[in-house]
């Protein structure tokens, strides 16, 4: 029988695992954020709405903004997503190996990126930013879509509009005040509070925020893989 995140009481603690690790992961997110827009020439690689303002207010020719970054971090998004569809398509709302290979992929992305900022000559070259942006966007991309495939409410990890409007149109209007304490609130609090330590990283370069998310998103893997991992035996029926 299939195991989901939900469900059984083995399947409700894989659940809160699970909530928890999207959590680390949309600060990841707000982490890399931060680099992207302050370090890499204003270019959001987890918020595409984001990328897509600011590509309309740059055609437009507004406040010499970026039209390269955005474009590419865009494309370069939807690529992660897609491939890591391919992989997840068969095995949605559990943690498979897929899951494991793809978010492992990521970590592998963000230190290698992290590591290239430690070189001198290659710091403050456009060309390394262009390409972390791009690299970034598409871990990203793929992170989004492991979030969407597992499918925990509320928890996309990469966009908190939407989230913000559930907190109060719903949260706050069936439950009063109480009812703003919930994971809503928390994953705008850990998107916040990950570009907030990504910003002030920055004072020690790109490197160091990078490699933060590296760190993180390796820790979601290792924890979700021993806790969450569902063997492929598990999903026939």
């Amino acid at each position: 029988m299939r195991r989901y995140l939900t469900g059984s009481s083995e399947g409700g603690s894989s659940a809160t695992v699970a909530l928890l690790l999207l959590m680390v992961l949309t600060f990841v997110t707000g982490v890399v954020d931060a680099v992207g827009f302050l370090a890499l020439d204003r270019v959001f690689v987890g918020n595409m709405t984001g990328n897509i303002v600011v590509l309309g207010m740059a055609v437009a020719g507004a406040d010499d903004l970026p039209i390269l970054g955005p474009v590419i971090a865009l494309g370069t998004f939807t690529l992660g997503a897609f491939v890591a569809g391919v992989f997840l398509r068969r095995r949605r709302k559990e943690w498979g190996g897929a899951v494991t290979l793809l978010l492992l992929a990521g970590t592998v992305v963000l230190a290698g990126l992290g590591v290239a900022f430690l070189v001198p000559a290659w710091a403050a070259s456009s060309e390394l930013e262009l390409i972390a942006s791009s690299l970034t966007a598409a871990a990203m991309g793929v992170q989004a879509a492991v979030a969407r495939s597992l499918a925990v409410t509320d928890m996309t990890t990469v966009v908190v509009t939407s989230t913000l409007t559930s907190l109060a149109s719903e949260s706050l209007t069936d439950g009063g005040i109480k009812g703003f304490w919930n994971r809503r609130f928390a994953a705008i609090a850990a998107i916040f509070l990950g570009a907030l330590v990504g910003a002030l990283l920055l004072a020690f370069g790109a490197a160091a925020p990078l490699l933060l998310a590296a760190a993180l998103t390796a820790s979601v893997v290792a924890v979700g893989h021993r806790y969450v991992f569902t063997p492929a035996t598990a999903s026939i029926a």
